[in-house]
């Protein structure tokens, strides 16, 4: 469901209020960007080496798994070759963006389209596997950033149980910080929903126990790619 009109008449209101013109003008846009460009930035602890390692790392300290080809060509088999290994089913969902992959020669059924749920009495059944690529992962917690749209939309990485993320090795940046400027030079403005994933969806509300698959995906593999 699109809920970008709705928005846009909200953020109209509250400028009215203001006294303001229902748009942001170029002025306001380019003074918010000199002050974030004058703005001191906070502490930032960097990433030792390499950034690739650390966030294999740190994606690994987060419950994730992590698997490295060299090229896009590469990743339907090595997608196949995980589900394989762990009893999973060979369909899945994917975004629009990764549907020129040859899916069909690595054996896997692969729709590009939101995932479904078709509830049959108590149980949820429907797309268990969501494929999805990011705008740019985060050495530092080994972290994805992913940012919604037509051809990328967010329900792909949080409905199924199991979510594939495809990730080129290019667009690994150091912390938070440059992930959000990186959003800001390549977009000009956040879309209209942006998820930071850090592993598997996890909760420890009961007991201090925690529990994976919560609120979402109970596992998160990444396949990292060489050549993008």
């Amino acid at each position: 469901m699109d809920t970008s009109i709705a928005r846009d008449r909200i953020f109209a209101r509250i400028r009215a209020a203001q006294g303001r013109a229902p748009q942001a003008s170029r002025g306001e846009r380019e003074a918010v960007a000199d002050y974030l460009a004058r703005h001191p930035a906070g502490p930032r602890p960097g990433v030792d080496g390499d950034r690739v390692a650390a966030f294999t790392a740190q994606a690994q300290r987060m419950a994730s798994t992590v698997e490295r080809v060299a090229t896009l060509a590469d990743v339907p088999g090595a997608a196949a070759h995980y589900l394989d290994s762990l009893g999973l089913v060979r369909r899945a969902v994917a975004w629009n963006t990764l549907g020129t992959l040859d899916w069909q020669g690595a054996g896997l059924a692969v729709e590009c389209r939101p995932p479904v749920r078709d509830v049959q009495g108590d149980h949820d059944h429907g797309d268990l596997v969501g494929i999805t690529g990011c705008f740019c992962a985060i050495a530092e917690t080994g972290s994805l950033m992913l940012l919604s749209g037509p051809d990328t939309f967010a329900s792909a990485a949080l409905l199924p149980e199991t979510h594939i993320a495809v990730v080129p090795v290019s667009r690994i940046v150091t912390d938070l910080e440059d992930a959000f400027a990186l959003v800001r030079a390549e977009r000009g403005e956040l879309p209209r929903a942006t998820n930071i994933i850090s592993g598997p969806s996890r909760t420890g509300d009961i007991e201090q126990t925690i529990v994976l698959g919560a609120h979402g995906p109970y596992r998160v593999h990444v396949i990292l790619v060489d050549a993008a």
